[in-house]
């Protein structure tokens, strides 16, 4: 697991999360996690260089 940052839509912030690299319906990388604070699913589009790089 690595440490990203994306953007909380519950506590409208961005925040730093574990996540893991998950491959989206439509082929792009993303990293998906839970806050740290609320528990809110979190998703971070990736590109292919920072998915193969993580």
């Amino acid at each position: 697991m690595a440490e990203y940052e994306a953007y909380c839509m519950k506590c409208r912030e961005k925040r730093k999360f574990e996540g893991s690299v998950v491959t989206l319906k439509n082929g792009r990388p993303a990293a998906q996690g839970l806050c740290s604070v609320c528990g809110t699913k979190l998703t971070r589009i990736l590109s292919k260089a920072e998915a193969e790089g993580k």
